[in-house]
């Protein structure tokens, strides 16, 4: 299974949580996702980039253009207040079905 089949579901959880942090662009929430699975979570570009404009459609995220540390010019993500309480449910729903397939993976 490739990775990006297995964040199928988990995108929109993982951008959240990274943006509850604070501010970040795209690639640095890619790097802050690798970074923190030890390099088991990839995102993939054509993943990140479509996901961050739907949530920014949606009024989960605000996007702005922003100069960088290093003199680029880049769209820095922050999260919104809608953004929280979508990260708050999506948080609990993913913990119940991770519990649920754990149960299923334990089972003799």
């Amino acid at each position: 299974m490739k990775d990006s089949d297995r964040l199928f579901g988990s995108l929109e959880l993982l951008i959240l949580k990274t943006l509850a942090s604070g501010p970040n662009h795209g690639f640095g929430i890619t790097l802050h996702v690798e970074t923190v699975s030890k390099g088991l979570l990839h995102m993939e570009e054509g993943s990140l980039y479509p996901a961050l404009h739907r949530l920014e459609k949606a009024g989960l995220a605000r996007g702005e253009w922003r100069q960088t540390e290093n003199g680029r010019r880049a769209r820095v993500y922050t999260l919104t207040a809608s953004g929280r309480k979508r990260l708050a449910e999506n948080e609990a729903s993913w913990s119940s079905a991770s519990l649920g397939i754990e149960r299923v993976l334990r089972f003799v």
